[in-house]
């Protein structure tokens, strides 16, 4: 099996990779869009973000992931019926990949055509959304996925749960997982209802000092040369940061957010005119995320601040008379509330 890059060394684009780790520690904020050039290290840093994660438990057998820990009302028909002793193993997080030609039977699920030939039993075939429940679900170019598909992901998107209707099969099983894209915006604009999805946005740039490439490359060709070494290399670091996100998700229930986060959270996401709830709900899970990566048992403005260009940018209306970008007009309304 091919080794993945190791996070702790990719060089800059540090917006990402704490973007990505936020993420980790807090599924329930969304997941991450990473949009930029091409070749800036955005498939790399997702891949390796999975190395990070501990192992959680997981029913042995169960082809959606269940965890053995939650009531019957959060597994699937198939251990809610089983036996009370259902056997567990802990297994790294599932980090899925979506490719863009996927059948709409791949992603969600289908008859089992061998079973039903051969058996002459329905039995049903798990797709891509049942291997990432509780897990990561990563697409390339996500801008250039198929319409359909894309209705398919907002509805398990907004309700954590697939339903599978059709070939005589009425399936349903928890489909909970954390949805990471990656693309380049000049080849296609993504759907505004699954931007919405994202909980945050971030903006990749190739780095245009010599200082920074040179050591770009110098770690990329070290590690294509001998991975082994230059993973073991990195050991230590890795070790460090994955106890650090492990003891974040431990401690996040127990992070407090003051009423001062709440309102600046609402004062700054009514001066840009964002719509709905989900700007606020996702700047108070974000800075909560981040003081438990802190190791801080508070939420500050600080945290809020930080990661509020990343939770609000994809969320702006667009001004036509307006020519500043969105980074722009969140800088400036947060210097505004803050200055």
């Amino acid at each position: 099996m091919a080794k993945a890059f190791p996070f702790t060394a990719i060089v800059g684009q540090d917006d990402m990779k704490t973007a990505l780790l936020v993420a980790a520690v807090d599924p329930s904020i969304g997941g991450v869009l990473v949009f930029g050039d091409r070749g800036t290290g955005k498939s790399t840093a997702i891949r390796a973000l999975a190395a990070l994660m501990p192992k959680i438990p997981m029913i042995e057998g169960c082809p959606f992931n269940c965890d053995p820990d939650k009531t019957p009302a959060g597994l699937c028909a198939r251990c809610e019926s089983g036996d009370k002793k259902l056997s567990t193993r802990a297994s790294p997080i599932p980090v899925v990949d979506l490719p863009l030609g996927a059948t709409e039977d791949r992603v969600i699920g289908a008859l089992d055509l061998e079973r039903a030939l051969h058996d002459g039993e329905k039995a049903f075939e798990a797709g891509l959304l049942a291997r990432a429940h509780r897990g990561f679900l990563y697409i390339d170019e996500v801008n250039l996925l198929e319409d359909h598909i894309v209705d398919s992901l907002l509805d398990v998107a907004a309700s954590g749960e697939n339903v599978v209707e059709r070939e005589g099969l009425s399936v349903r099983h928890p489909a909970r997982f954390v949805l990471v894209g990656s693309g380049n915006p000049e080849e296609g604009e993504l759907r505004p209802q699954l931007l919405d999805r994202f909980g945050m946005s971030v903006e990749v740039k190739t780095p245009q000092d010599v200082a920074t490439r040179v050591e770009i490359v110098r770690q990329r060709d070290a590690f294509e040369r001998d991975p082994e070494a230059f993973v073991k290399q990195q050991q230590r670091k890795e070790g460090r940061v994955r106890r650090q996100l492990q003891k974040a998700r431990e401690s996040l229930d127990s992070v407090e957010v003051a009423d001062e986060v709440l309102e600046a959270a609402a004062t700054l996401c009514l001066s840009l005119g964002t719509d709905g709830l989900r700007g606020e709900l996702t700047l108070v899970r974000t800075a909560r995320a981040q003081a438990a990566l802190a190791g801080r048992k508070e939420a500050t403005l600080a945290d809020m601040r930080a990661l509020a260009p990343s939770v609000l940018r994809h969320r702006l209306r667009r001004d036509p008379l307006d020519e500043s970008g969105s980074t722009a007009r969140i800088d400036k309304a947060l210097a505004a509330l803050f200055d």
